[in-house]
């Protein structure tokens, strides 16, 4: 008998509070050989050489797809494509963050760019879903073994799909990377993968304006 799991409601977190910001938001948008790189920098297009320091960036080097950068004396690996995001707290260890900070979007959609194990995609912050839900196309791009998880029946925003429960090894945004999160791999198309309950619970969420943050929760 299949079990039946309330998926998705599409609905996001709206919850206020104040916003210590100390670091500007940043992403990498191009370069221009290894001599420089297009930065979004706190929502603005900057044009930077390597050693120069714009808005509290400073550019220390750019090669395939990447660029480190230096914020408040710690370096920080950009890749390009990925969401703007705040490059968090110190790290633990130097390899492990704990802050992601997102944009929200038009229509209020909070959209990223990151992986699941190890493999890139794109996700959708919805803290109505249960838990982290992907369709069966995505699971097959990214090689993830579905087919013997435990068979449900779940409910979306489209109706009623049939499913499989799978442990996800890892979902990364940024610096940030967490273990071991419950998903589902669902048979109706989807066009993200939505960052549930099982991913968000990990983190204390707050809301300031057009950014979202999550503090990644101590064991």
């Amino acid at each position: 008998m299949l079990g039946r799991v309330a998926i998705v409601s599409l609905g996001l977190w709206l919850g206020a509070g104040a916003l210590a910001q100390t670091e500007p938001m940043v992403s990498l948008n191009g370069s221009m050989g290894q001599r420089a790189a297009l930065l979004l920098i706190d929502g603005q297009p900057r044009s930077v050489a390597v050693g120069e320091t714009v808005l509290g960036v400073k550019l220390l080097s750019v090669g395939d797809g990447q660029a480190r950068v230096e914020i408040n004396g710690r370096q920080h690996q950009l890749e390009l494509g990925a969401s703007q995001a705040n490059v968090g707290a110190p790290a633990l260890n130097g390899s492990a963050g704990q802050q992601i900070v997102l944009q929200v979007g038009s229509g209020g959609h909070v959209l990223a760019n990151g992986s699941i194990n190890g493999r890139s995609t794109q996700l959708m912050v919805d803290t109505g879903a249960s838990t982290v839900a992907l369709s069966e196309a995505e699971a097959q791009r990214i090689g993830l073994r579905y087919k013997d998880g435990r068979a449900i029946r779940s409910q979306t925003a489209n109706g009623d799909a049939q499913g499989r429960m799978v442990t996800l090894d890892s979902i990364r945004i940024g610096d940030v990377e967490v273990h071991n999160v419950q998903g589902v791999v669902l048979s109706s198309p989807m066009p993200y993968v939505l960052l549930g309950n099982s991913f968000l619970e990990r983190f204390q969420m707050r809301r300031s304006n057009d950014r979202m943050v999550l503090d990644l929760r101590q064991p």
